[in-house]
């Protein structure tokens, strides 16, 4: 990949300097997203950071079935199919650590935590999450913040030595989110100015200790919790002023600024001022694919309306078959009646349907709605009604009837606040 144009230290000393400068993460390993988020990009002047999670991808492949290197070459070769500049992708781990091991004694799931992040490293990941915040099987509960910042200076000196002299940027912080999404209820607290405090003096103390001095100057961001969350139904919505306090210890460490997880669904206006505060990097990724979810759901209706049943994808069928065939990935997570589960399935913010797009028979029935929809044209009657705001886009002539580039519009428009926000101070 060849070099990115963009360093993520600017954020800190854009904010050192009086600028508002931030940046969002795409959290998504969907080729649609990636697709809609270049195309959206292409006419800015920043880069793409693009972010996999431990779970996602691994050196055992993750959900998505591929390691580092072939997640890599995936978004390399989506950028190509649309003439994305690949010096503008900024190529990030998230929640590198012992989590997907954590079942398993400490010793061997930080054995395997250093291979994940050794294999982003060499992959050509520059933007590395260090994520030792969770218990593995034989450690006390809660783990204690100093442990959790010595094993997170541990993973960093495997990525120092896999990373044959490039230049790594580090996010650091024991206040983090469980990778895929919280089952508790939502409580949620901005992080205490003295625990941010904290939690920097030790990750500082820890990577000394490990003679990664070096390595340190590279820390650009510490993950703090804003205030923000969204559950199955509920969003909590920012609130600035409850975070001043925490915003004001950036003063102190003019060379960081704070990454934020869980920003999807906030209100648009509600992006901006998490910059201005010094949330500078956002996080993104169920608010892209619920989008697409909307989008496709949207079509389906016009297709249940347009071509007889025969001749129908029955995609939604199809999606709920898969995922009551398949529920490790909800059963942990959407709890209640019969009734509120069903609901939950296709219409929750936590949008657990996002791993099921990618089974062969829904991928399937996926593309047989597509080609439906391709060949027979949508009326301009029904796009009003399930897709306003591509209607008026269409009949702008700025946007195709086709039904992808349907879909892809509809995930810009969740994207659209995070570029407006992240674009105006540069």
């Amino acid at each position: 990949m060849a070099t990115a144009v963009y360093d993520l230290k600017e954020l800190a000393h854009a904010r050192a300097t009086g600028k508002r400068l931030g940046i969002f993460s795409v959290c998504s390993a969907h080729p649609w997203v990636l697709e809609a988020s270049m195309k959206r990009m292409a006419t800015e002047s920043g880069p793409l950071l693009i972010e996999a999670t431990c779970n996602q991808v691994n050196q055992f492949g993750g959900y998505t079935n591929m390691t580092p290197i072939d997640f890599r070459r995936y978004v390399e070769g989506i950028a190509e199919r649309v003439s994305f500049d690949t010096r503008r992708l900024i190529l990030g781990g998230d929640h590198l650590g012992p989590y997907p091991w954590r079942n398993l004694p400490a010793d061997e799931a930080l054995a395997n935590a250093c291979d994940l992040v050794s294999e982003f490293v060499r992959a050509g990941f520059t933007k590395i999450h260090l994520d030792a915040s969770m218990a593995c099987a034989d450690d006390p509960q809660p783990l204690p913040s100093k442990t959790i910042a010595q094993r997170a200076a541990m993973l960093a000196r495997c990525a120092e030595s896999a990373s044959s002299g490039k230049s790594l940027r580090y996010v650091v912080g024991t206040e983090v989110p469980v990778p895929g999404g919280s089952v508790e209820e939502l409580e949620v607290s901005v992080t205490k100015p003295a625990d941010a405090e904290e939690s920097l003096e030790l990750h500082r103390q820890a990577f000394a200790a490990a003679g990664l001095d070096g390595a340190w100057t590279n820390v650009i961001a510490l993950v703090t919790q804003p205030g923000v969350e969204f559950g199955h139904e509920d969003v909590v919505d920012y609130e600035s002023s409850k975070a001043q306090s925490l915003s004001r210890i950036l003063e102190n460490h003019p060379e960081i600024i704070f990454e934020a997880h869980s920003t999807d669904y906030q209100k648009p206006r509600t992006f901006a001022e998490l910059v201005e505060d010094g949330f500078s990097l956002l996080k993104v990724g169920p608010a892209l694919t619920y989008a697409m979810r909307q989008g496709i759901f949207a079509l389906l209706q016009i297709e249940k309306e347009l071509l007889p049943v025969n001749k129908q994808s029955h995609l939604e069928e199809v999606l709920l078959i898969a995922m009551q065939q398949h529920p490790e990935h909800w059963k942990e997570h959407y709890l209640g009646s019969d009734q509120e589960i069903h609901r939950m399935l296709i219409h929750s913010y936590s949008d657990r349907i996002r791993y099921y797009w990618t089974l062969p028979e829904v991928q399937s029935a996926v593309n047989r709605l597509i080609s439906n929809l391709s060949s027979h044209p949508i009326p301009l009657t029904m796009l009003s009604d399930y897709l306003p705001k591509q209607y008026i886009e269409v009949r702008e002539k700025r946007l195709s009837v086709n039904p992808i580039d349907l879909i892809q519009d509809k995930i810009v428009e969740a994207l659209e606040p995070y570029v407006e926000a992240c674009s105006s101070g540069r």
